[in-house]
Order: C-alpha cells, then sequence, then structure tokens
C-alpha cells in the first residue's frame, strides 16, 4: 500500500480545506495550510482540532488528537509553502481566476516533482492546467463533505495528467482510508453533475409547493435507500455553493442546470444552510 505524503500543503483553511489536512495529518503527513491573516488561520487550526475532537469521539483516531494537530501548522500565503511538498491541494471557492491564480503561485514555490491537485468540485480542471508550467502534474483530487467521515474522493484527469501521476493520487487516496472514481475532466464531472440535478429538481418541488423538505428528504431516503435526502445535503454543501456550481453548468451543460428562483433568494438572504444557521432546515 501507498504511504500517505510526507509533506502536503493546503491552500484554504475552510470548511474543506481543514477538512483535507486533517484527513493527511491522521495518516501521518506533515500538513501546511495557507490561510492569510491571523484570525483566519486561527480559525483554521480551529476547524481540525473540532474536526479530530469528534474524530476520537468516534474511535477514529489511532494516537491522541493532539499528536495530530501538532502536524498541522499555518503559513500566510502560497509563496511560503515548504518546496519540499509532495502534494499540494488547492480547496478555495470556486472562482476559476482565484484558483487558477494560486495554483500557479504554489507551482513556482514548491519544487517540479510536487503534484498539484485542486479540490474544485465543477470548474475544468483542463482550464485550471493551463495556467501551469508543468500541467502534466496537475490534476483535480475532489474531496466531500465532511471530508475525514466521506468514503469518496473523485479523481479528475485533464488531457495532459501524466498516468503517474494518476497512480499516486490513487495510492494516497487508499492511504487515506477512502475510495476513488476515476472520471475524465467534463463539466461537473460525475458526482457534481448527477448530485446537483437532484438538488435542483428538489428545491424546484419545494418551490412549486410539492412537499415540505422533510417529506422529499425522506422519500429519497426510504424509498431510493439514500444516506441523506437531497435538500438536508444541500444545507449542508452551502446554498452559496450549490448556486456557483449551477450558474457554472447552467452557462456550460444549458437549462437543465438553470438554479431555481427559490435557491437565488435564500442565497440572497443569506440563508446558506448549516454554516449560517438556517438553509431548508434550521440548524443549532
Amino acid at each position: 500500500m501507498t504511504s500517505a505524503p510526507a509533506v502536503v500543503g493546503v491552500i484554504g483553511g475552510g470548511r474543506m480545506g481543514a477538512g483535507i489536512a486533517q484527513s493527511f495529518a491522521t495518516a501521518g503527513s506533515a500538513v501546511t495550510v495557507v490561510e492569510s491573516g491571523e484570525q483566519a488561520a486561527a480559525a483554521a487550526l480551529d476547524r481540525v482540532a473540532a474536526g479530530l475532537k469528534r474524530a476520537a469521539e468516534r474511535g477514529a483516531l489511532a494516537e491522541p488528537a493532539e499528536e495530530v494537530l501538532a502536524r498541522v501548522t499555518t503559513v500566510p500565503s502560497v509563496d511560503a509553502l515548504p518546496s519540499h511538498a509532495d502534494l499540494v491541494v488547492e480547496a478555495v471557492p470556486e472562482d476559476a481566476a482565484l484558483k487558477a491564480r494560486l495554483l500557479a503561485a504554489a507551482e513556482q514555490a514548491v519544487s517540479p516533482g510536487t503534484v498539484l491537485a485542486s479540490n474544485t468540485s465543477s470548474l475544468s480542471v483542463t482550464d485550471l492546467a493551463a495556467a501551469l508550467t508543468r500541467p502534466a502534474r496537475f490534476l483535480g483530487m475532489h474531496f466531500f463533505n465532511p471530508v475525514p467521515a466521506s468514503e469518496l474522493v473523485e479523481i479528475v484527469v485533464a488531457p495532459d495528467t501524466g498516468a503517474d501521476i494518476i497512480e499516486a493520487a490513487l495510492g494516497w487516496t487508499h492511504c487515506l482510508g477512502k475510495k476513488d472514481v476515476v472520471v475524465k475532466d467534463s463539466p461537473g464531472f460525475a458526482s457534481s453533475r448527477l448530485g446537483l440535478v437532484l438538488g435542483l429538481e428538489a428545491i424546484r418541488m419545494v418551490e412549486e409547493g410539492v412537499a415540505e423538505p422533510d417529506a422529499i428528504d425522506g422519500a429519497m431516503r426510504l424509498g431510493y435507500k439514500h444516506l441523506m435526502g437531497p435538500l438536508r445535503l444541500t444545507d449542508l454543501v452551502g446554498l452559496d455553493v450549490r448556486l456557483a456550481i449551477a450558474e457554472h453548468l447552467h452557462a456550460t451543460l444549458g437549462e437543465r442546470f438553470a438554479p431555481p428562483r427559490l435557491l437565488r433568494e435564500k442565497v440572497a438572504r443569506g440563508e446558506l444552510g448549516c454554516k449560517t444557521g438556517k438553509g431548508f432546515y434550521t440548524w443549532e
């Protein structure tokens, strides 16, 4: 079995970035999280610490949480990433220009042998690779929320991605105790494209008064054996994230991905799901 990468960089310490950092640190990697500002850096470490506490309560840690947390550090900029990192994962919001800029800066900060990956859930990995001088060493590693507990990593392969890089990413995925699906680069890949269709239709059903969120989610859990209904999942992912993905797929794949009015209204009101306390459900 492939061992965990010795040194990992994670660009972004939000919910996804912190989860990715926690997962690699738990597997034994030394992890550097890029987050500008003392407050943001402290919040990123707090997210990792909270995640480790939950993992310890589930009996999912083989060593004390404090020892795992000690392997996670923060730096204020991409320029300060460890030059000898084996892997750098970008995990910032779904903004193509922002991701491309940070990935290009990371490529300059690390060695030619470092593998770069994006956690994008819908943006073109091929387009992001165009910002790099070594596109053969880049691919998508799409983690799922919550990262430490999720089984899946979607490996997204661009036309220039090297076969050795795919093999390395698969090995690292397995060393995290996760499973892979490998897809070619296309809008929304497999997971976001299919998941979004279901989520958008569920939102339209609420908008049209067909049923309440609990009933719609219950139908999918009980009737189709989904672990979580599409509206509760939308709250967990974030309504703003779902809207951004929908807008991107609407532009690239057509009207079937048009965002429902209700989704736009909720995002405009700041009802973004569990991270704000209210979405299709009320969260404490």
